[in-house]
């Protein structure tokens, strides 16, 4: 099952894995390690983040290293890169009536 990216980032271990990862590329072991639960629960985590795209796995040795993918958080910011221009612009709206009404009170 492909997992939706915004089910992903909704588990906020998930999040926190991320936050970790885009600091440092990580084993599953170290990031059990990290968060004191069990590497099955961890391999778990890793795969919803995995199937979306948001970390790539990269073979070094016997271990596997987990990377954050910016492209494809990139690609989250742009969507919400239209509601916060929609909020904006609705600021906007609400500066300029609040400057009417305040010179309207001279």
């Amino acid at each position: 099952m492909k997992q939706d990216v915004f089910q992903a980032i909704a588990d906020p271990t998930r999040r926190a894995i991320l936050a970790l990862i885009a600091i440092q590329a990580l084993t599953p072991n170290v990031m059990a390690e990290k968060f004191d639960m069990s590497r099955q629960a961890v391999s778990k985590h890793i795969k919803v983040l995995h199937e979306c795209k948001l970390i790539k796995p990269v073979q070094s040795g016997r271990e596997i290293y987990y990377h954050f993918n910016p492209k494809k958080m990139q690609e989250f910011d742009k969507w919400l890169s239209q509601f916060r221009k929609i909020q904006e612009i609705q600021f906007n709206q609400l500066d300029k009536v609040l400057s009417t009404i305040k010179k309207q009170k001279k």
